[in-house]
């Protein structure tokens, strides 16, 4: 016979989240902040600054700045405070190098389950950056090419691949912020993905692993240089 354990009143054993978690909230607005460049790598993010401006304690500042130090964004210094982490090369390559992994995955897997009007959508946004490369309008295409590969990823239906590449993103953009625009030519962004494009209209999957992978070098090695002559300069 099994001893029957004593019955536990009726009361909850966890209190229930609001529904806006304030940690959660600050967190996002100091994410958006780095990866818009308002935040600069290596820069102190002043937890009573971070709260006044927000309108909140300081405790939850404190928090959403810890949460965030968890995930590589920010970084701690005793008796210094919290700063942006700054990226050096070799965490860049790194980055790129598991950016490159995941994408080219997600995009084999997107090639099972992709419709037309999911093809559609990429189409569009390639033509979003050729509009935008025309324009010379190199930050908000930077915005709106990880919003394409953002877009394979979310069609490959693997949602914590889609929560790293957001992060990986978010690294890769506050990182970037440091070398300043990542191309001369902002056409050149543009032109690199029409490639992507022509194989998943053929849905060749083959060549779609070889075009993201010679794409995402491409970037990676330029990004790599670029933090190689910022270090020596």
């Amino acid at each position: 016979m099994f001893e029957k354990f004593p019955e536990h009143s009726a009361a909850p054993t966890f209190q229930a989240l609001e529904p806006d978690d304030l940690v959660t909230r600050i967190a996002d607005q100091v994410v958006r902040a780095i990866g818009d460049g308002r935040l600069r790598p290596g820069e102190k993010v002043a937890e009573a600054k971070l709260a006044r401006e927000l309108g909140t304690s300081r405790a939850p500042a404190r928090e959403a700045l810890r949460l965030l130090e968890s995930q590589g964004l920010i970084v701690s210094h005793p008796r210094r405070g919290f700063f942006v982490h700054a990226y050096d090369s070799k965490e860049m390559h790194d980055i790129y190098d598991l950016r490159e992994v995941l994408e080219i995955h997600a995009a084999r897997q997107a090639l099972t389950r992709m419709t037309e009007a999911d093809l559609a959508r990429l189409e569009a946004q390639v033509e979003t950056l050729h509009r935008l490369g025309r324009a010379g309008a190199a930050q908000e295409q930077v915005a709106e090419d990880y919003a394409f590969h953002r877009m394979l990823c979310e069609l490959g239906g693997n949602g914590q691949i889609l929560r790293i590449f957001d992060q990986l993103a978010t690294q890769l953009r506050a990182g970037i912020a440091i070398v300043g625009r990542l191309y001369d030519d902002p056409a050149k962004i543009a032109a690199t993905h029409d490639p992507l494009i022509e194989a998943i209209r053929a849905r060749d999957g083959d060549r779609l692993e070889a075009e993201p992978r010679e794409h995402l070098e491409d970037a990676r090695e330029h990004v790599v240089a670029l933090y190689l002559a910022a270090s020596v300069a």
